[in-house]
């Protein structure tokens, strides 16, 4: 009668448990970072920076 064996030549399940976690956290840390750093929508410039001409015209001797 033979038999068959088999040899797992891979690392252990609980060691790939063990790394999935922190490589898991840290490539979500760099997709947020990147997605953050890159992204063309700057609020700060839309914003309003002062009076507008229609407020001069109605405040002729007003400084702003």
């Amino acid at each position: 009668m033979a038999t068959i064996g088999s040899a797992s030549f891979s690392a252990p399940a609980h060691i790939h448990a063990g790394l999935a976690k922190p490589l898991a956290e840290l490539r979500a840390f760099w997709r947020k970072f990147i997605a953050m750093a890159f992204n063309p929508y700057r609020p700060e410039l839309h914003y309003m920076r002062g009076p507008g001409p229609a407020w001069r015209a109605k405040h002729p001797g007003h400084k702003n």
